[in-house]
């Protein structure tokens, strides 16, 4: 949602936290273009969801449950700073809680490579309205 993480940007967002279960490599390299894009750490909260979480007594989606892999979503929760770099690795495969200091000096300066909504957005031709009611 591109148009959406700008919005937060002309927020002044310094911190991006993102709840998925987006557990590809592809999606590694998502998270740490938007903290490149944005100039914000993105705190990437990836969920682990085994197949025996689901509640088969429960739910009408038998067939369905059988043929899921034992590892539905393998997490990869991490932290990115605002250049890109993972303060923490990606978690994989278990439940844990991850800290980091996140030191806040590198948002605006990592702004002077490119700000997307600074120097860089060219509000001579664009210009985003966001209703925030």
């Amino acid at each position: 949602m591109p148009l959406a993480r700008v919005a937060l940007y002309q927020k002044g967002i310094s911190i991006y936290i993102s709840p998925n279960t987006n557990d590809n490599p592809e999606w590694q390299d998502t998270i740490k273009h938007i903290a490149i894009e944005g100039h914000v750490f993105f705190i990437n909260s990836d969920m682990i969801i085994n197949k025996s979480d689901y509640p088969v007594d429960r739910l009408h989606a038998n067939e369905e449950i059988a043929k899921l892999d034992d590892h539905v979503c393998r997490g990869g929760s991490c932290i990115v700073d605002p250049y890109g770099h993972y303060l923490t690795q990606p978690v994989w495969d278990q439940k844990t809680i991850i800290y980091a200091d996140l030191p806040m000096e590198e948002v605006p300066q990592s702004k002077m490579e490119m700000d997307a909504i600074g120097h860089y957005s060219r509000p001579d031709v664009l210009d985003l309205h966001v209703n925030d009611k």
